[in-house]
């Protein structure tokens, strides 16, 4: 069997590439969109401008994600005086519908499942030793995040 997340970033292209034709969206340069495009764009250590397709399409999949975000907050109770219950099965819902569009961000960043994993791995590490050293605001820096590739 397949691994799972190597599963989800699958089904999650091949979900964006339906749209894509169903809705009839092209890139730049006039042609179908698709993920696979987007992703060797992602992976390219080229500068890429404003107006390229992955600005475009990591700016909407993150203002997708954002509107997630925001869903998923209206389902959660702040009126500590309230009688309402939480809906789970509506968060859960949300939750996922966060990570279509996360995934979709990665893709569109050149990144597949190992790629994430592999990085994840590292910025864990980096993390720990961060909390190790105690972190806070006097002795912030992203020079440890440099060495993440």
């Amino acid at each position: 069997m397949a691994d799972k997340l190597d599963t989800l970033f699958e089904m999650q292209s091949k979900l964006n590439d339906f749209v894509f034709e169903k809705k009839e969206i092209n890139d730049s340069k006039g042609q179908r969109l698709t993920m696979k495009a987007l992703f060797e764009a992602g992976k390219l250590e080229t500068p890429q401008g404003p107006n390229s397709d992955t600005n475009r399409w990591l700016s909407n999949y993150l203002a997708a994600l954002n509107d997630e975000s925001r869903e998923l907050k209206e389902e959660l109770l702040w009126k500590w005086w309230s009688k309402d219950s939480l809906q789970m099965q509506n968060i859960r819902v949300e939750i996922v519908d966060q990570l279509h569009f996360w995934i979709s961000l990665a893709l569109t960043a050149g990144m597949d499942a190992e790629k994430v994993f592999d990085i994840y791995c590292q910025k864990n590490k980096v993390n720990i030793d961060r909390q190790n050293n105690d972190y806070s605001k006097k002795n912030k820096n992203e020079a440890d995040n440099l060495s993440i590739q």
